[in-house]
């Protein structure tokens, strides 16, 4: 009898087991060391390998290189007209090159471009150089970034990407360097749809975006290449495509690592893409502005307190069940003024049926300020009662 309920109870564990698996779709093969691919609207993981693994970034390394360039120009420190020279060390880069030399003065726009479409190592030391003061101090800037925007397991040892001790990161990493990246210089990520540049008076010889799918995905607007024979072949793809239930679109971010060639990684980000569309609905629960919830509120000039999200709530879920999306509100009570805008209280917990989907933080959509010595005195009164 002990041994017949010990096979049920196995039953019911594995049955179980396999209705909670069953509701995540299962990726594809891919070829690649490790992978990540990111619903960034929903900004949820969908399919994932290996992802704190330590690997050469290769010149994925240049987009942090890109964002200290972007948070120089936004601060105003360089111009996009501005010219820097090019010393004799970014001249003599090996690897991919702009193939600018010591006698020209290079515009940073022409700079910029070099080091994206082209992958110039030559272009990245001139901006490192120009921004930092030195390529060691541009290095310094970039691990202190790296820690700043929370990449835990990242660490710099040069701006451009070649193979050197201790120059590692990890997909997690990769994916909240690519996000930010987008988030918070909307206005220069169109360098990374540029197909082909060419700085007048360098050979054409490498012109040509190395990222494949922006010839072959009209979706895809980025986002990075890189390769060493360490490294094998990576990727960073960003695609955004029309869902009119979210009305500005949806956008993936896909991560790939490690693959054989350049076509394959091309081929497998592509594969990953369109399985993440394809596989997961994106769901507006709401939009930017709009109160989750409004509670009471004790000693505060407003009786009521307005929680949600200054962008859209947005939930990646499997394709067709949408209709067991589950939501609860989690927030401490009684909620006591002040309260600034944007101050975090609680979170929005999102479950398909019974399993976690993710949470989302709510925050104070409005002020509310401190009540009266009377009025907080009458609440104080009404909370000892309740």
């Amino acid at each position: 009898m002990i041994r017949l309920l010990r096979s049920l109870v196995l039953v019911v564990a594995a049955t179980m087991s396999a209705l909670a698996s069953a509701q995540a779709p299962v990726p594809p093969e891919i070829a690649a060391r490790s992978y990540l691919l990111l619903d960034v609207t929903a900004n949820q993981i969908l399919a994932e390998k290996d992802i704190d693994s330590p690997v050469e970034p290769a010149s994925l390394t240049k987009l942090m290189t890109a964002y200290l360039v972007f948070d120089a120009l936004k601060a105003k420190k360089i111009s996009l007209t501005q010219t820097l020279p090019v010393s004799t060390r970014a001249w003599k880069m090996p690897g991919s090159r702009m193939f600018i030399d010591p006698k020209m003065q290079v515009p940073v726009d022409d700079l910029i471009k070099g080091m994206i479409v082209q992958s110039g190592n030559d272009a990245t030391m001139a901006l490192a150089e120009g921004v930092g003061g030195s390529a060691e101090n541009f290095v310094r800037l970039m691990n202190e970034q790296a820690k700043a925007l929370g990449m835990k397991n990242t660490g710099y040892r040069n701006p451009e990407g070649l193979t050197a001790p201790g120059h590692t990161t990890t997909a997690r990493d990769l994916s909240i360097l690519a996000t930010r990246l987008m988030k918070d210089f909307p206005e220069y990520l169109h360098y990374y749809s540029i197909k082909k540049y060419r700085y007048p008076g360098t050979p054409a010889s490498n012109d040509t975006n190395r990222n494949l799918l922006l010839f072959r995905d009209p979706s895809v607007d980025g986002l990075k290449t890189g390769h060493t024979e360490a490294a094998g072949y990576c990727m960073i793809v960003t695609a955004k495509r029309d869902f009119p239930n979210l009305g500005g679109g949806r956008r993936l971010l896909s991560i790939m690592l490690g693959t054989a060639s350049e076509n394959a990684r091309a081929n497998e980000s592509q594969k990953l893409v369109n399985w993440g569309y394809t596989a997961y609905d994106a769901v507006k629960l709401f939009d930017a502005g709009q109160p989750v919830a409004t509670p009471a509120v004790w000693k505060g000039k407003a009786n009521t307190l307005k929680l949600g999200q200054p962008e859209p709530i947005v939930v990646a879920v499997p394709s067709g069940s949408a209709s067991k999306i589950k939501t609860e509100i989690v927030r401490p009570d009684p909620l006591v003024a002040p309260f600034t805008k944007n101050q975090p209280v609680g979170q929005l917990k999102i479950s398909l049926g019974d399993q976690p989907v993710t949470q989302v933080p709510l925050v104070a959509l409005e002020p509310v300020e401190q009540a009266g010595v009377l009025g907080r005195a009458w609440d104080a009164i009404r909370l000892w009662i309740k």
